[in-house]
């Protein structure tokens, strides 16, 4: 007998696999107990498992909306005019895959962990293309971004980018501590670390290079950068010296650029660029801030953390040059949550908040919660006295307990405030779930581009980094070396350290361990189909447990709550037997005359894959006329 089951999600019910989560069948943590009364709750139940599919979505070679993306490659939006996003970027894909070798940290997901060794696979070869930046030893790895089937992208752009290098040394550290905890010392040292070591060596190189910024708009020092680049060094000597490999230039280089990363310190706020005649009122400070989180450092200023003096006084100054800014702001009263877009002067797309500058708002919350809690105390300074009387009137200078009333009453109120960003967010995402780049400052509606992959990652970080903040003792944080291996010096030392660089051709990754094929496997099938009201999408095949072709009776629904005009996806997840052969194809109904179309040319064929480590499959196919 075949085994079948159609697999759906009801909005506002969390369940552990998701069929929006092909192709990988990614496991959520639950984040809410079911008797959750709370709107916020509900709707990051739902937002969870959409959020997950929209990032997979957009990396090829099997995500629906990643068409003619190569393997591993992460898609930075479907949107292919006004803007177009269809090209890969370093910087935001090395963001999207750490969140993903984050979840595998913890879960161990084999098909979240085929998609980041692809990513790395994808990387190795990136690394080599030739490009207006340069090649491997000159310069290329500062080219922002390439197209998506790897190819250079040689039309005028704000290069070099070095944050994406740094970025992206940082991801693969990341899964190269995970590799050497399991056993898989020797592939690290043969492929992954040459890897990590040409991103390294650009660092080293070019650290103290202008750059542009992180929203590829103006030339000079940027805070965000500088601190990745920090956090890439400091990580880079620890995984050497763990591989028993020298990282001299690390270790030469990383004091200088801790050093320099200070002189962002206006000794109020963060000033986000240097260089630049704007405010330096700029939510690469924040963004900064959350990307160099470290769980062992606690409230460290001289890096910058979460809970930091520092950290806190700038992310008031960011968000409240905000609060006359927007209309959508109007009337929200001072210590509540606002809309947050990248800088006060922008004028990109006309201007609009942002859905990851918001979320990120809200993520150094629960980062300073999650710190605040872990060292059982909290510290308000002259710097950061502000912050805290927005959120709490009564607060003053001093260093209060966990086990005393202050220290309740100031993290429930940082805890509301840190909500209420998310509550925002809830706000002004369309009833689909879809996060576009940008939400309109005049009523809230998407702008710009839609899908954006690193909305969906901000959003799943920030409710990760949440979760970490109301549990800390359960939280799944991968505790690795403290960023902070280096003295900061007394006087900073303008200077660079060369190489080395070698590309990487292959990779052989260790084989998984099987103990027996799987039985089933969850076949996804994605469709573009563009359709108009009351017409739907449905999937018929040759299979006598549904009915034999029988289009009327037996035909499943597939999904469209993801379509788009520039993406007209429907698709569904199916439950089938491993090594089943079967023919199916795509059949459109109407509501009004059911009246059955379906599409031209032979019917479509697929094997079931029936290998060891295979439990799930993607179909992509575009509508045959």
């Amino acid at each position: 007998m075949t085994m079948r089951q159609f697999l759906t999600i009801a909005i506002g019910v969390l369940t552990t696999v998701s069929a929006l989560s092909d192709p990988a069948q990614i496991v959520i943590p639950a984040i809410i107990t079911p008797q959750t009364t709370d709107p916020l709750e509900s709707w990051l139940a739902a937002e969870t498992p959409y959020a997950l599919d929209g990032v997979l979505n957009n990396i090829g070679p099997n995500g629906a909306k990643a068409t003619g993306a190569g393997s591993g490659i992460v898609i930075a939006s479907p949107s292919r005019s006004n803007p177009d996003y269809y090209y890969t970027w370093t910087r935001d894909a090395a963001l999207t895959v750490k969140y993903l070798v984050d979840s595998f940290a913890a879960d161990n997901d084999p098909a979240l962990q085929r998609i980041i060794e692809n990513y790395i696979d994808s990387q190795a070869h990136l690394q080599t293309i030739p490009n207006l930046s340069g090649r491997l030893s000159s310069g290329g790895l500062g080219e922002p971004k390439l197209r998506v089937d790897g190819s250079a992208f040689r039309g005028s752009w704000g290069r070099p980018q070095r944050d994406g290098p740094a970025l992206r040394a940082t991801t693969l550290i990341s899964y190269a501590n995970w590799m050497i905890g399991n056993g898989q010392f020797s592939t690290v040292e043969s492929s992954v670390w040459p890897i990590i070591q040409n991103d390294l060596s650009y660092v080293t190189e070019f650290w103290n290079s202008s750059t542009f910024d992180l929203w590829e708009e103006v030339r000079g020092s940027s805070f965000f950068t500088t601190a990745v680049q920090y956090q890439a060094l400091s990580q880079g000597a620890a995984l050497a010296q763990r591989l028993g490999k020298p990282c001299s230039n690390c270790q030469s280089q990383a004091p200088q650029v801790l050093c320099f990363l200070q002189t962002y310190w206006t000794g109020s706020s963060i000033l986000a660029n240097l260089g630049s005649d704007r405010s330096g009122k700029d939510a690469n400070s924040i963004l900064g801030i959350i990307q160099t989180f470290d769980p062992n450092a606690g409230c460290d200023e001289e890096t910058f953390q979460p809970c930091s003096d520092r950290a806190l006084a700038s992310h008031k100054e960011v968000v409240d040059s905000f609060r006359s800014l927007y209309a959508i702001n109007a009337d929200i009263p001072w210590g509540q949550s606002v809309a947050v877009g990248r800088y006060p002067e922008d004028v990109y797309q006309g201007g609009h908040p942002w859905y990851l500058c918001t979320l990120a708002a809200a993520e150094q919350l629960y980062d300073a919660l999650y710190q605040w809690e872990s060292l059982g105390s909290l510290t308000v300074t002259n710097i950061s006295l502000a912050f805290f009387q927005d959120l709490y009137q009564s607060a003053t200078v001093g260093t209060y307990a966990k086990d005393t009333s202050t220290f309740a009453s100031i993290t429930a109120a940082v805890r509301a405030y840190a909500d209420g960003f998310l509550r925002l967010v809830q706000k002004y995402t369309p009833p689909n779930g879809a996060l576009a780049e940008q939400f309109s400052r005049y009523d809230g509606s998407p702008v710009s581009a839609q899908d954006l992959t690193w909305s969906y990652t901000s959003f799943l970080t920030a409710i990760q980094a949440r979760r970490y903040a109301l549990n800390p003792r359960a939280s799944q944080i991968q505790y690795l070396p403290s960023n902070r291996t280096t003295a900061l010096p007394q006087v900073c030392s303008p200077s660079f350290a060369r190489g080395p660089y070698r590309p990487v051709k292959h990779i052989k990754w260790p084989s998984p361990e099987c103990i027996s094929p799987p039985r089933t496997v969850a076949v996804r099938f994605n469709i573009l189909a563009t359709t108009v009201i009351g017409e739907d999408i449905f999937l018929v095949d040759s299979i006598p447990a549904l009915g034999e072709w029988d289009a009327w009776n037996q035909a499943l629904t597939l999904n469209a709550n993801e379509y788009s005009s520039i993406t007209p996806l429907w698709y569904g997840t199916v439950i089938l037997d491993a090594g089943e052969e079967f023919q199916f194809k795509f059949i459109r109904k109407r509501v009004g005359d059911g009246k059955v179309i379906w599409e031209q040319g032979q019917n479509r064929a697929f094997v079931v894959p029936n290998e060891c480590d295979v439990t799930n499959a993607t179909i992509n196919a575009v509508w045959r006329w």
